[in-house]
């Protein structure tokens, strides 16, 4: 009995030593610390947020056991020393998590302790996108990062057609750091922020004002508010005031806005009136039976406005409970160890050696970071980034006294007039955004730009050349004139706005000036744009933005020529003399090749051989006109007579054709048949002075510099075709066609030659994104269409044609290249034919004259004699042959038959 009541005794105690350990590893309480500013218009609404959560996660039987979450919070009253050095009391106690700072510009410095400390930070309101968890470990954003938020603008901006934003921000690390993401969005869209209006953190009514005048001046009236909840409402107060709300101007919120009509609605009359037509973002929180339920409970609760920040704060407690639970399950224990630096530390009055590190911190922040839960807000998931995963954003309309939701904008499908959960299960339009209600009370999408108001006139350049001034001119009082200034000034008086501008001479008039530097000069911001004869080429492209071309343009080369006249031998001109020679031979070949194919069998190819010989060349020149009188019986003959009467066909056609061309147009001769021949040889070349010509040359077709000599004016064109190469000039001259269709309009000596050979454009330059580009392009449509370009191109370029504009370039002869294939079937036809004739004429020798074939032993014919039998034999008439073989056949049986009676 007293071994069994000590055994009993240490078996109890062995239990109660492991039941103490199980209630070590799940303490009774365990502390989380929030930090916020209770009195905020986000604080009063996450504080009543976070203690239903707690009360909720302490009433579920199915989360935490008998741990009881409790969670502490300090209120940092506005106050930005007390949201640092809050949180770092908490560190100083057992608090496994901190949720909060509020702010990015906090929650930076408190991360970079929590992070040596190993205690996680989570917060859903420090959106700064540039807190990377590589830099920040322990650092949880539990709402959706403000790269997104950006990213849905840009989506915005883009969707409208606008090129260019004014961003104002406020000028900490928070609106630094979301209004430099929105730029890289923007420029992933090709748009940019032309103006970053700063405002201090705490800006006064005089700030905002001097601020937004300066936005006013600006170009463009796309306007996107990354502002605080403390000045954003002041801001478009102002902005009513000095007449920034009217029609013309768009205003995009970030989330800030719609967090304020949410939180404090309804508004007063006067904040809704300043804030119509605004569009504002809000974080994407899909319809739920348990949002739905908590959003009747929470009118039960408080009459304070439920944000989104309310719903991410109940998740987010949720979401601690739940990866606690997690830590437990793990075998965590909640445990703190002394600081191993606190030794540098030293005591001081501040307590720093008193911060003590979460031994479970790297495992508990696995816990949280493995947490895949539905929530309020959706799915509670985080990705390799640490970002939630399938971010979202409601796009509000404000109109009236609330707001209208003209869309959804989500990370995989963009803008959608359905929330990207609903997607699936709904018929699909396509369309991104429903009508909006902009400032001004107008539906028109507004252009998102004006001139800016800072009375400076456009400064257009146009190069001042020396040649050609029906283009463009420079007169001596400063006046400029031509056909490009007058396009692009009926082009302006189309825009629905107006376009003040000064026309400013570009070079000196002496020399033409390069359109590539002038370009360069409008990317510099010298020029506003550029008017002239500006060609759209590669390399300008990609400085500068262009017009639609309002020329068609390419390059051509014009070279001296001469009149080709009528002669007595002008019927000899179609063909090349080698083509003449084939053309005689073939005809002969082919009337040889006939004859033979029917001599034997064709009375009308027997005779005398005088009379052989003259139907034999008869019947071949005869076939030219298809007028031929002897029938060709033979099946071969008329397989090669078929295929000869072709290939006549082709010829006689191609040679009428080219005849004709020759006596009934007139015809200019140059030993420059186009940019080849320049190519080949190495003659010099003109070109314009100052234009691209040159660098063409160059380096596409590759031709020596040394060879280039630059023109000014068409005089020299003119004195340079004039002498020659041998005399200092040129061989030819390379322009763009309309500059030589004008100077080719009263000089008959020269002509263009060859095609043009490269397709180009004029058009107007202005800088890269600049919105004008796009209406003036519209104008310069609208001119086409309605007739005033031809009649300005009437009024400046149309002119007296020469007396030779109608006439052409020598044509080409006819050479053999071209037909050779003809005369190469023909000639393996007539091969062919007679291979074949051959080998059955012999196969008829030999059954007709066996002996002779076979070379009888009795008789000892020779070589020669078998040969002279066998052309006999092809010269004979075939039913004289056969006749005379029937009679040899006859005289041979006599033979044998007398030879039989004798014996």
């Amino acid at each position: 009995m007293k071994w069994f009541l000590l055994m009993f005794i240490i078996c109890d105690a062995v239990s109660l030593q492991g039941l103490t350990k199980i209630v070590s590893a799940r303490p009774q309480v365990v502390n989380i610390g929030a930090v916020f500013t209770f009195d905020s218009l986000i604080g009063k609404v996450i504080k009543i947020a976070m203690d239903a959560a707690v009360e909720d996660v302490n009433a579920s039987p199915s989360i935490l056991n008998t741990t009881t979450l409790k969670i502490i919070m300090h209120d940092t009253k506005f106050n930005g020393f007390m949201s640092i050095m809050e949180p770092l009391q908490f560190m100083e106690s057992e608090t496994v998590a901190i949720i909060g700072p509020q702010r990015s510009t906090t929650a930076r410095v408190v991360a970079h302790v929590a992070t040596e400390l190993k205690i996680p930070i989570l917060s859903f309101s420090a959106t700064d996108p540039t807190m990377s968890p590589l830099q920040f470990p322990f650092f949880i954003r539990t709402a959706q990062n403000d790269l997104f938020q950006m990213a849905a603008i840009a989506d915005i901006v883009q969707f409208y057609g606008w090129r260019e934003v004014v961003a104002i921000y406020g000028d900490d690390d928070y609106g630094r750091n979301g209004v430099a993401s929105l730029g890289d969005r923007l420029a992933e869209k090709r748009c940019r922020i032309s103006y970053k209006a700063a405002l201090p953190p705490k800006p006064t009514r005089e700030n905002i004002t001097d601020l937004l005048i300066k936005v006013a001046l600006s170009e463009s009236r796309i306007i996107v508010i990354h502002a605080s909840f403390i000045w954003g409402l002041e801001l478009f107060n102002v902005a009513q005031n000095l007449g920034m709300m009217s029609t013309g101007y768009v205003w995009i919120a970030t989330n800030w806005l719609s967090t304020i009509i949410d939180t404090d609605s309804p508004l007063p009359l006067n904040t809704i009136n300043n804030i119509q037509g605004v569009i504002a973002l809000r974080p994407h929180t899909p319809n739920s039976i348990m949002k739905q339920d908590f959003v009747q409970r929470w009118h039960n609760l408080t009459h304070v406005g439920l944000s989104t920040y309310g719903l991410y704060a109940y998740d987010t407690v949720w979401l601690l409970a739940q990866a606690i639970d997690d830590f437990f399950q793990k075998g965590g224990n909640v445990s703190f160890s002394k600081n191993p630096i606190r030794s540098e530390l030293g005591g001081g009055n501040l307590h720093l050696d008193a911060l003590k590190v979460f031994d479970g911190g790297k495992i508990f922040l696995e816990s949280i970071l493995q947490v895949d839960r539905i929530g309020l807000t959706g799915r509670m998931k985080f990705t390799r980034d640490r970002n939630l995963v399938n971010p979202a954003f409601d796009v509000l309309n404000v109109i009236g006294t609330g707001y209208r939701t003209i869309g959804y904008w989500s990370n995989h499908l963009g803008l959608s007039v359905v929330p990207a959960n609903e997607w699936k299960n709904t018929s699909f339009s396509g369309l991104k955004l429903h009508s909006v209600v902009w400032p001004g009370q107008t539906t028109k999408i507004p252009r998102g730009w004006v001139f800016s108001n800072n009375g400076r006139h456009l400064r257009i350049g146009v190069p001042n050349r020396y040649r050609f001034e029906e283009v463009v001119s420079v007169k001596s009082n400063g006046m400029i004139t031509g056909f490009c200034v007058d396009v692009f000034t009926a082009a302006i008086n189309l825009l629905p706005y107006a376009v003040p501008f000064e026309l400013v001479a570009f070079g000196n008039g002496h020399d033409n000036p390069s359109n590539s530097e002038l370009v360069r000069l409008i990317t510099a911001g010298v020029y506003d744009a550029g008017v002239g004869d500006i060609t759209i080429i590669t390399e300008r492209t990609k400085i500068a933005d262009f017009t639609q071309p309002y020329v068609e343009s390419g390059l051509v080369v014009v070279a001296p020529v001469r009149k080709l006249g009528t002669s007595a031998m002008a019927f000899l001109r179609p063909f090349t003399p080698q083509m003449w020679l084939i053309a005689a031979a073939s005809f002969l070949i082919v009337g040889a090749v006939i004859w033979c194919l029917e001599h034997k069998h064709n009375d009308e190819f027997r005779g005398s051989p005088r009379r052989q010989v003259i139907t034999t060349f008869w019947f071949s020149f005869s076939t030219l006109f298809f007028s031929h009188r002897e029938t060709t019986t033979s099946n071969l003959g008329r397989i090669v007579l078929i295929i000869w009467l072709f290939v006549v066909l082709i010829i006689n056609s191609s040679y009428t054709a080219s005849l004709t061309s020759i006596l009934t147009v007139h015809q200019l001769s140059s030993p420059i048949k186009g940019i080849e021949t320049l190519q080949t040889n190495h003659d010099p070349i003109g070109y314009p002075q100052g234009s691209f010509v040159r660098d063409y040359l160059v380096h596409e077709l590759n031709i020596h510099e040394s060879r280039l000599v630059p023109l000014r004016s068409p005089e020299e064109y003119d004195k340079a075709l004039r002498d020659g190469p041998g005399k200092g000039g040129v061989a030819a001259v390379v322009d763009e066609r309309a500059y030589i269709e004008l100077f080719l309009s009263n000089r008959c000596e020269f002509g263009i030659v060859g095609q043009e050979f490269t397709k180009n454009g004029w058009g107007f330059a202005f800088p890269r994104n600049s919105p004008l580009a796009v209406d003036v392009s519209a104008a310069i449509l609208q001119l086409s269409e309605n007739g005033d370009m031809q009649r300005i191109r009437d009024k400046w370029l149309l002119r007296k044609a020469c007396s030779l504009q109608g006439a052409e370039i020598e044509v080409d002869r006819l050479e053999l290249k071209s037909f050779w294939g003809l005369f190469v079937v023909c000639g393996v036809a007539c091969i062919l034919a007679l291979a074949v004739y051959t080998v059955l004429m012999i196969r008829q020798f030999g059954q007709q004259y066996p002996e002779e074939a076979e070379g009888s032993i009795r008789r000892r014919s020779s070589p020669s004699a078998r040969i002279h039998s066998f052309i006999s034999f092809v010269k004979e008439k075939e039913e004289d042959a056969k006749t005379r073989s029937s009679r040899g056949r006859q005289l041979e049986d006599i033979s044998v038959n007398g030879s039989s009676r004798c014996n």
